[in-house]
């Protein structure tokens, strides 16, 4: 194994590509079929986001629900299954906060939170769906100015209690809310358990405590805040004030003749950028006493399956249409060491996978 290894790295080095520190297990695994079960004349479009509560109940973020336009069509639902995926219900139908779903996240008191990156928005439901907290503010559809936002760059000055195509949510045991903000503030957001602005830290860039497209939150049991910054294809780590704590990487060997699921192809020597190999899109994090990362990228298409410090322990799947693959996950639940449902943007789905370690 020791020799294969070196094999590898040396392979990777004299290609010009980055030195992988490891290689690693598959780790065996099953897809559940029919996971979560859709009422007649009710179909998923992008699976955006995906979250279960303490009894099973599985959420999915769907961009789906709409027959509009290519272009600034409203794209969002959210839709509640039990714990055998049978359909219970649509959470929060024609909200005015819908616009673009990016992710769904359940807190330890079953409340229910979306990030919407088309409204700006963090919305949290009450575990019976009713509305308790909104937390930034959707253009107004009267203003003269109002349009798609822009991405200049550098970009301009981020704003106290606005968003700007926010993307994910956390908390740490306090009740803290960690925002990831997102495609354009390129910044992390604290606000505490009532909705009170706390502070932020980051912004555009890729210098330790910087980022470029924090897209994926997680915390610990200890409060330390996990981002994937993806572009610079990175998870760093904080602690729960914004101090910088550490940077992690994904190096793990892989088929360097891997297609994308869709595109041309890419460059497996990439070290930064959306779709470099080990950017992470999503991160999810065990419940305790033991708990462990899981985080996704697009290309080559795996979960890899991480403990706290960065060591990669396995990698999970790859990329394709059937069962057991990947199509861009774009949010992970892991209520425990060994389940992990995925949301998938390319294949318009959720898969319930059950691992063999």
């Amino acid at each position: 194994m020791k020799i294969a290894s070196l094999a590898l790295a040396l392979a990777a080095a004299l290609a010009g590509a980055p030195a992988f520190a490891q290689a690693v297990p598959q780790i065996a695994f099953d897809s559940v079929p029919d996971a979560i079960k859709l009422p007649k004349d009710m179909y998923l479009g992008e699976a955006s986001g995906v979250a279960v509560n303490s009894k099973g109940h599985i959420f999915v973020f769907s961009r789906g629900n709409t027959r509009g336009p290519a272009y600034a069509a409203a794209a969002a639902q959210l839709l509640e299954f039990d714990a055998n995926g049978n359909f219970l219900r649509e959470i929060g139908k024609n909200l005015y906060g819908w616009s673009f779903a990016h992710a769904v996240r359940v807190d330890r008191d079953d409340n229910i939170w979306v990030t919407d990156k088309g409204s700006d928005l963090v919305i949290k439901f009450t575990p019976e769906g009713k509305v308790a907290m909104v937390i930034g503010r959707k253009q107004e559809a009267s203003d003269e100015d109002t349009a798609p936002l822009k991405h200049p760059n550098p970009p301009l000055p981020a704003e106290d209690g606005r968003f700007r195509q926010v993307t994910d949510v956390t908390w740490d045991p306090a009740g803290n809310i960690f925002i990831s903000d997102g495609y354009i503030n390129s910044r992390v957001a604290k606000v505490d358990k009532d909705g009170n602005w706390l502070t932020s830290w980051g912004k555009r860039g890729s210098a330790p405590g910087e980022f470029n497209t924090p897209h994926s939150i997680a915390a610990d049991a200890q409060g330390h805040v996990y981002v994937a910054d993806r572009f610079n294809r990175r998870i760093q780590v904080f602690d729960g004030d914004g101090h910088f704590l550490r940077a992690m990487t994904i190096d793990v060997p892989f088929d360097r003749a891997t297609k994308p699921v869709i595109g041309n192809a890419l460059n497996p020597d990439a070290t930064s950028g959306t779709f470099s190999p080990g950017a992470p899109w999503a991160l999810c994090i065990t419940p305790g006493p033991h708990q462990v990362l899981y985080a996704a990228d697009a290309y080559p298409g795996r979960i890899y399956k991480m403990t706290l410090d960065g060591k990669v322990l396995g990698t999970i799947g790859g990329p394709g249409r059937q069962l057991k693959q990947f199509g861009w996950v774009h949010e992970i639940a892991c209520p425990d060491e060994n389940t992990l449902f995925v949301a998938e943007l390319l294949n318009w789905r959720v898969q319930k996978l059950v691992l063999h370690p």
